[in-house]
């Protein structure tokens, strides 16, 4: 029996009951074997770092945390643990443990007295303690010096990581982490293996591996066993495994119980959610703030949930994420706010938006996108040529196949995932686009594994015929199997092929260089990319602006990596230099002209899985996390930090992010998708509004966009071709439980100009991905202004469009076109191009050429309370002729790269 350990295994709310007792902050390594973990502890008394070897070869789902597991309070420990302990001072070792699980060495991070407990720290940050950023903190914790104080973590609802680690823990044949369709099936049988082994054990508690049972063990596989039953999204088996737990805990253990009212309250409104369709037909009811008239049918459990929250605010009145568990349940209820009880209110006015550019309408069932999935990739691209932007999703569930989903022209899309061969695709956090083979079809690389365990990437090659083959085999890069979501298509060198940086979890990154023959070679050790870390997005710009490609590489736990290209294959790490190594625990990152001066910006997000710590920010509240970060080129080589300054110094919890101009006034904006696995976590996903490039409003509340649950990939795109793009955003959390159905919010439009540059590389990659557009535009009577693109597919988590489409603003005219190519350092510039249309440009031509694009609207969603609340779209307005316009193109010989 393996199974009993959640307590210490998972993040878990049970850790630290404040009973008066002494806690420890703790890191753990867990390894399978005693010989193993003989090794870990000679390598420790060596003086290797204890988060580093945790990332290496830990098993446990804190590895990825360095081994944090949070402060703890010793009475609430086994026996083992305790024993081992004993003795231990902070910065020290324990000796190998036995437990149910493999064998763990633990580190004590810090000691408490008991009025220095700290609340629940799951997944808390824990950098290692030989880096100088821990000081200074609040006492007992263990944070980074940008965190300003103890951080609350919601309890771990859904399972994710009790189904993980019996996927880890069973038998598997060779080979099985290149088999899609075996690793489903491993899936599948570790869930019902375990779900036995459990129940067995509760219905003999006298026996088994560890003999009678006390009742910290009864809770914990009460707990382990709800978690099982919620991960597969059966709520009514998981709350009566958690009210068992609570039964045992008001009877013998007190101090376990105010947490599991916390959950109790959490998995009751999961399951009214689930009772009222709201994960399958959403319509506006996952949105906030919630529309007038908005009520659930079935509220019994919605009871439930209130009565579990009232009686934990009645010992803690202050915990914010429990109280915003209790607004939603009233919201639910059609009592928000004037039901709630007044000293228990989050108010409606803490997310309102200070200005408005209309309101998106959800249309995902009426254009025909009939899925609902886990979290997982998005692209919204051509795929067909044929001048229609097509969708392209997958599924983090093992069990669930990409959808590809054909755009018919006129507002709907079909599924023709069997037709393109990819109903075989299992998995995938995170895909992403490019033609890399350079034959004019764009193909796509799906990633898995993130957050779990190696797994094979696919590499689909687009055959030009509306299908596509995996070809990773024999493309070089199926091997290793890694543990990834993040990956991103370059050129390094300027050879016309796109060469990949992909960032990998508890391991070194991986850079493969394009032969040029369909394969690849991994150079990641000779280029100087080959550093280990938990990896969570990578990035590419040319920051320097030297005519090469540079990375950027946000981690989680650890400094960020700035890779500045060395013009030889190799790579120098200048993030401490340039200015841009935090946060200490990112996601989410991209290159982007935030500012229009010509130079790329750098956006990264903190990532801190802390409802509380939103909350914090939309209330006012000094975060006691680390915001997000918006460093400004200085066009030196260094960044500054503008957060502050751009109204961006908040802490959200994004996961899929990604950048559009949504009002075409030329200046980029951003969608954060928000939410981690647990299913207390129920937060707006984020719409924020660059006013002129000086600072960013949150316009969540005002757009409609304010999806309540796990928002992952995000693209924008103009699926009609009418001038305005639409947010795309695939909604899931990381279990089967936590499924949602996809949104597709349409842009209710504008009067401001655009224009849509497709890019085609001769010399430079076909796809023209680092290739940069500058448009010079006179609005009205104001004065000229640039726009500036880098042609990619955006953000982390989802693949907008190659084809740039780009906003002009009011009454524009485009006084001049400039396309700099990155092969070639060439540069051409057209003047009298006209707005409101689509063009394509090949590198070298004198001309370019006006594409004849079908305009059309999406569709009007069927729900009247949303449709009511928007103002029509205006028609498209075009105005290009359809002939190739002749214009003089700059001497291919200019090397300027601006």
């Amino acid at each position: 029996m393996f199974f009993f350990c959640f307590l210490l295994l998972a993040p878990h709310p049970l850790f630290a009951q404040k009973s008066g007792g002494q806690t420890v902050g703790l890191r753990i390594i867990v390894v399978d074997t005693a010989a193993e973990a003989d090794q870990v502890l000679a390598r420790l008394n060596k003086g290797e770092d204890f988060a580093a070897i945790a990332k290496q070869v830990s098993i446990d789902p804190n590895a990825g945390n360095g081994g944090y597991i949070g402060q703890v309070e010793l009475a609430s420990l086994r026996a083992e643990l305790r024993d081992g302990l004993q003795n231990v001072g902070p910065g020290q070792l324990s000796a190998v443990i036995r437990i149910p699980t493999g064998y763990a060495i633990l580190q004590v991070q810090s000691v408490s007295s008991p009025q220095q407990i700290n609340p629940p720290a799951n997944q808390a940050p824990g950098p290692s303690p030989h880096q100088p950023d821990i000081s200074a903190t609040a006492p007992g914790s263990v944070l980074p010096l940008s965190a300003a104080g103890t951080i609350r973590y919601s309890p771990l609802v859904g399972g994710k990581g009790e189904a993980d680690l019996a996927f880890r823990s069973v038998p598997k044949p060779e080979g099985w982490a290149q088999d899609l369709q075996e690793m489903c099936k491993i899936r599948k049988s570790s869930l019902a293996m375990v779900i036995d082994q459990l129940l067995d054990n509760l219905a003999h508690p006298d026996s088994g591996d560890l003999g009678p049972k006390n009742p910290l063990d009864v809770i914990e596989m009460r707990y382990a066993l709800a978690n099982l039953y919620s991960y597969q999204g059966d709520m009514a088996k998981a709350i009566e495994q958690w009210e068992a737990a609570y039964v045992v805990a008001t009877e013998q253990l007190p101090p376990a119980m105010a947490e599991l009212e916390n959950v109790l309250a959490i998995a009751n409104l999961h399951k009214a959610e689930m009772e009222n369709d709201v994960y399958t037909k959403p319509g506006v009811r996952c949105l906030f703030p919630p529309t007038a008239g908005m009520r659930y049918a079935k509220t019994e459990s919605l009871q439930k949930s209130i009565q579990y929250a009232l009686k934990y605010l009645a010992r803690r009145p202050d915990v914010l994420d429990v109280k915003w568990i209790l607004n939603l349940d009233y919201m639910a209820l059609g009592q928000y706010p004037d039901g709630v009880p007044k000293e228990l209110l989050i108010p409606r006015s803490a997310f309102q938006s200070p200005e408005s550019v209309g309101r998106f309408l959800d249309v995902a069932p009426e254009a025909g996108i009939h899925i609902v999935s886990d979290s997982g990739g998005l692209i919204a691209d051509d795929f067909e040529n044929n001048g229609l932007l097509d969708i392209v999703t997958s599924d983090y569930d093992q069990c669930a196949a990409m959808h590809f989903f054909h755009n018919n022209g006129d507002g709907t899309f079909a599924d023709h995932t069997a037709e393109s061969g990819l109903q075989n695709q299992l998995g995938g956090l995170n895909m992403i686009q490019a033609d890399y083979n350079n034959d004019g079809c764009l193909d796509i690389l799906v990633l898995r594994g993130a957050w779990e365990f190696p797994q094979r990437k696919s590499l689909l090659r687009n055959n030009c015929d509306g299908t596509f083959s995996d070809v990773t085999v024999p493309a070089g890069l199926a091997d290793p199997p890694t543990s990834t979501q993040t990956a991103v298509w370059a050129d390094i060198d300027n050879d016309g092929y796109l060469d990949l940086f992909v960032g990998n979890e508890k391991g070194p990154s991986q850079l493969f260089h394009n032969n040029g023959d369909g394969t690849f070679k991994d150079i990641s050790h000779s280029a100087g990319v080959d550093r280990i870390a938990f990896t969570k997005g990578v990035v590419a710009a040319d920051f320097d602006n030297d005519g090469y490609v540079d990375f950027y590489v946000s981690n989680l736990n650890g400094n960020n990596f700035l890779y500045r290209n060395n013009h030889d294959g190799t790579f120098t790490d200048v993030a401490a230099e340039a200015g841009v190594q935090k946060p200490w625990q990112s996601f989410a990152t991209w290159f982007f002209d935030y500012d229009n001066d010509g130079f790329p910006d750098l956006f990264v997000t903190s990532y801190y899985v802390s409802t509380e710590e939103t909350l914090r920010s939309y209330l006012g509240l000094t975060p006691n996390a680390e915001t997000l970060k918006l460093y400004r080129n200085m066009g030196d080589g260094t960044f500054r930090d503008v957060t502050a300054q751009t109204h961006l110094d908040r802490v959200f919890m994004p996961m899929g992010a990604n950048f559009g101009d949504i009002d075409n006034d030329g200046f980029l904006d951003i969608y954060l998708g928000t939410g981690n696995p647990t299913y207390g976590s129920v937060l707006p996903n984020v719409l924020l509004h660059n006013k002129d490039g000086k600072f960013f409003t949150d316009i969540t509340a005002s757009s409609g966009t304010g999806e309540l649950h796990k928002g992952h990939a995000v693209a924008f795109a103009d699926l009609g071709n009418n001038g305005h793009e639409d947010l795309l955003e695939e909604v899931g959390g990381a279990v089967p439980g936590d499924r949602h159905a996809f949104r597709l919010f349409k842009n209710p439009g504008n009067d401001n100009d655009w224009i849509t540059v497709h890019l085609v590389g001769v010399k430079s990659n076909r796809s023209a991905i680092g290739a940069r557009i500058k448009v010079t535009v006179q609005d009205g009577e104001q004065p000229p202004r640039a726009i500036y693109r880098t042609v990619g597919s955006g953000g982390s988590f989802g693949g907008s469009p190659l084809q740039q489409h780009i906003g002009l603003g009011k009454s524009a005219r485009i006084v001049d076109l400039e396309v700099w190519w990155p092969s070639t350092q060439t540069r051409q510039n057209f003047s009298g191009v006209k707005k409101n249309q689509f063009i394509e440009i090949k590198e070298f031509e004198k001309n370019y050429t006006v594409l004849e694009r079908h305009s059309f609207q999406l569709p009007t969603p069927h729900d009247d309370a949303a449709a009511s609340d928007a103002p029509p779209p205006p028609a498209s307005r075009p105005d290009a002729s359809s002939a190739a316009t002749s214009q003089s193109a700059a001497s291919p010989g200019d090397r300027r790269n601006r």
